[in-house]
Order: structure tokens, then C-alpha cells, then sequence
């Protein structure tokens, strides 16, 4: 893939202004708490860094850690980890008392919200004196953790949307997957159906299924909107669609949920933070390409498969590169520069790279990406492989989330476990929905 090197210069240009009372000791205190006439100080300091994950990521980020430990022996970094949606609901109580990590995971579709208050720190300061080191990053890359002239977030790494396939599920159901060139969102169907419908089961007897219904993920919809050609967010932040297009999105499973073809929903809440794609009771899950080595780990299983997600029009993907993660910083930190050095390090670091590969996404940083292992086969490799095979499909911008966003994908996401329920229609599902995004997005 073609990536531009990033230049101090251009990104200053968007991101010029200098970091102003972000720390609670004061504009005078958080440039620099610890520095000294002779240099650093290198006083012993704790920083508490957070993510979300599994226990994979943890076991690397641990790692990680050690090594960064090794390096600034006078830095000890405390860490804790969650689910995705328990990661979000423990920031939003920490920034209500600006009680942020000092270091912290953060998504996209988080950024305007904490911005909002000024709970993340501005890390163009610690851009321009040299502790963080972004010339090995795509410049256009590091754009999206810019909002309103302040670098809010640096990107860790890169990722698009694959269907990833068990071929040995589709192998014991004797179902066929289509061509993954040109299927469409109604062959995917009939492929799960396929599968749902064979009587399969695990050998601790649970019913084996194509796939759980992919119309609870918000950023299916968003990836679908895109392939209608629907700006899902215009640039004044309002939505580029209405209520008729959700309820569309939602029908395309209508059937399946009707003939209990996808998985069931009890289930797949009884196993969270798992799914059932990670313990083998499904053929196919779509998500992010980087969920590969999470999958591997989770199910134990290293014969899984990646291939191109369906499409409207047969072979218009309509795919778009995003932004994985990125690294933020509190705005509350006592220390920001020793979390800019964390940032650094967890970024750039080359050994950093080769311990997480592709588990976070393609790595952002050119020496980081330089030391993954790409031995034929492995995970690294098949991410990667990936991703240059649906270079030419990705032909969409980033879609920059809405003020809220947060929120309005937490509301889908609960929304969505009440349609799997019967508790209410595809029509009740999109008024309520909307009803709350008009909320959050004022």
C-alpha cells in the first residue's frame, strides 16, 4: 500500500496551536512537570494506561510494557482492560469528574465527544519538541486524530471490513460460499441460511449456524449506506439518510430472523465478550481485517479464512481504510510528558511492532510495519495479504462519525438485541433509534 511519509511541517499547519491549561496543575504545570535545567528529571512517576480487548491484546500490550520498562526504568505504567462497550461506559464516568487514564485506547467515533470539554490532550506540543516521532506516518493518517486544530489522537494502525470464514464449519454442513468477488448482500443470505438449516452441531451440542445477524453493527449500515451511495454524515453533522433507509438495512435479515437462521441472540449474550464465531458455532463473522489474530486466539482455531464482504452491485465494495485505534492522552494527566513518551513508544517502537503485528491493524508506523512477521502464512501475512487484495475496492473516504456517536451506536447495538428478541419492529427500531440521535447529536 502507498503511504506518504508524515512531515512535522504539514500537520502543524492544521494543528498550530499550543497546549493550553489541558493539565489540572495549570497551563504553567502540564508543559512540563518533571523537567529540569540539566534535562529531564527522571524522578520515579506512575501513569495509568487503559484499553479494550481481549486477552490476547492484553498478553501483547503487557509485553510491550515490559520492554518500555526496561527502556525508562523510572516510569511505571499501571493498566487495566474491558470490553468495548464497558471500555466506553467507564471513560464517560471518569471524564464527567476529568478524571481521565493518562494514557488511554481511543476509537474515531469517540473523538468529538471528548473533545467537546477538552478532555484529551493536545499532543502536537509533544509533536513538535520530539517526543513523539511521527516520520514514519502516512500524513494523511494522522489528519484524523485532528479536530479543531488540536492533535487529540495519533493513530496505532489501519484496518477495513472482511468477511472472515471456519472452513471447517462450512465443511461440516456442506454449505458452499459464494463467490466472494461478486456475491451480494442476498446470496450472503442464502448462505447463511445454508448452513443454519444442516442440523449440525458441536461436539458439546450446540446447533451450528452461517453467521449472527450482521444488521446489529452500526458500521454495517454505514458500509452499506456507502455502497448505495449515501453520505452517511455530511459536513455539517446531520445525517445523509433517514428512518426508510434503516428499516431497509434491517429487512435484509428479516427473513432469517423470522426462520431462526442466525444465531440466537441468547446465546451470543450469554458468551459475551466472545461471540459465536470465537467458540466455532458459526460459518462466518464480518468485521474489522485486524479481528484475525483476536479470532485465532479466542477460538483456537488456525484454519480461519479471510475474504472480500458482500456488496449491493455485484463487485462494488465500496470499502474504506480506518484508523484501527488511536493513542489520546487525558487532558487531566499530571504528566504529560512522560505519557507522550508511552505514546511514542507504543507507536514507533519496531520490537512493539513485531510483538502486536497486525492484531491492532496494519501498523501506522513504517519500522513498525518493517518489523512484522510476514513468514507465508501466518496472521501478519494473511492481514496484509488482505489488504493489498482490496486496495482497488477501497474507493471511499473515512467517514468522519457524527458529535454523539458513541452514543448512537451503544443505542443501535441495544436496539438491535430487542429486534433479535421480537420486542419490537424494524419500524419501531428506527423511530427510537432516531429519536435518540436527535438527542445526541445536539
Amino acid at each position: 500500500m502507498k503511504r506518504t511519509p508524515w512531515k512535522t511541517a504539514a500537520v502543524a499547519a492544521v494543528a498550530a496551536l499550543a497546549l493550553t491549561a489541558c493539565s489540572s496543575g495549570g497551563s504553567g504545570d502540564a508543559a512540563d512537570p518533571t523537567a529540569s535545567s540539566t534535562g529531564p528529571d527522571t524522578s520515579p512517576v506512575t501513569l495509568n494506561f487503559t484499553w479494550w480487548g481481549n486477552d490476547d491484546r492484553a498478553a501483547r500490550y503487557n509485553e510491550a510494557l515490559a520492554l518500555f520498562k526496561e527502556k525508562y526504568p523510572h516510569i511505571t505504567v499501571q493498566t487495566s482492560f474491558a470490553a468495548f462497550p464497558d471500555y466506553w461506559t467507564a471513560r464517560s464516568t471518569e471524564a464527567a469528574g476529568r478524571a481521565l487514564p493518562d494514557v488511554m485506547q481511543f476509537d474515531l467515533s469517540y473523538l468529538r465527544e471528548f473533545n467537546q470539554n477538552g478532555q484529551l490532550l493536545d499532543l502536537q506540543e509533544w509533536v513538535d519538541n520530539g517526543t513523539i516521532d511521527l516520520e514514519g506516518f502516512d500524513e494523511t493518517l494522522t489528519t484524523a486524530g485532528v479536530l479543531e486544530d488540536k492533535m487529540i489522537g495519533i493513530p496505532t494502525s489501519t484496518n477495513t471490513f472482511a468477511m472472515f470464514q471456519n472452513p471447517n464449519v462450512i465443511e461440516q454442513t456442506g454449505a458452499t460460499f459464494p463467490d466472494e468477488a461478486s456475491y451480494t448482500w442476498e446470496e450472503y443470505n442464502d448462505f447463511i441460511a445454508e448452513v443454519s438449516s444442516s442440523g449440525e452441531q458441536t461436539a458439546d451440542g450446540y446447533a451450528l449456524y452461517g453467521a449472527v445477524d450482521y444488521t446489529g453493527t452500526f458500521w454495517f449500515f454505514i458500509q452499506w449506506l456507502l455502497q448505495k451511495g449515501v453520505t452517511p454524515f455530511e459536513d455539517d453533522g446531520s445525517f445523509g439518510f433517514d428512518e426508510a433507509d434503516v428499516v431497509e438495512f434491517l429487512e435484509l435479515t428479516g427473513d432469517l430472523r423470522t426462520d431462526k437462521q442466525v444465531y440466537p441472540v441468547d446465546r451470543n449474550v450469554s458468551l459475551a465478550p466472545k461471540g459465536g464465531f470465537t467458540v466455532n458455532e458459526t460459518a462466518t463473522e464480518m468485521s474489522w481485517d485486524n479481528f484475525l489474530a483476536g479470532y485465532v486466539a479466542d477460538s483456537g482455531t488456525q484454519n480461519l479464512a479471510m475474504t472480500q464482504i458482500p456488496s449491493i452491485e455485484a463487485g462494488e465494495k465500496a470499502l474504506f481504510f480506518k484508523p484501527s485505534m488511536l493513542l489520546s492522552a487525558g487532558a487531566n494527566t499530571k504528566y504529560p510528558e512522560q505519557a507522550a513518551t508511552l505514546i511514542n513508544f507504543l507507536l514507533t517502537d519496531p520490537e512493539v511492532g513485531t510483538i502486536f503485528g497486525t492484531s491492532k491493524g496494519v501498523p501506522a508506523d513504517a519500522d513498525q510495519r518493517a518489523a512484522v512477521d510476514t513468514t507465508e502464512g501466518s496472521v501478519d501475512a494473511q492481514v496484509i495479504a488482505y489488504e493489498e487484495a482490496v486496495a482497488e475496492q477501497v474507493t471511499e473516504s473515512t467517514p468522519i462519525p457524527v458529535k454523539g456517536f458513541g452514543t448512537i451506536e451503544a443505542k443501535w447495538r441495544t436496539l438491535a438485541e430487542e429486534l433479535a428478541y421480537g420486542s419490537l419492529t424494524p419500524d419501531e427500531f428506527a423511530e427510537q433509534w432516531f429519536a435518540e440521535a436527535e438527542l445526541s447529536t445536539q
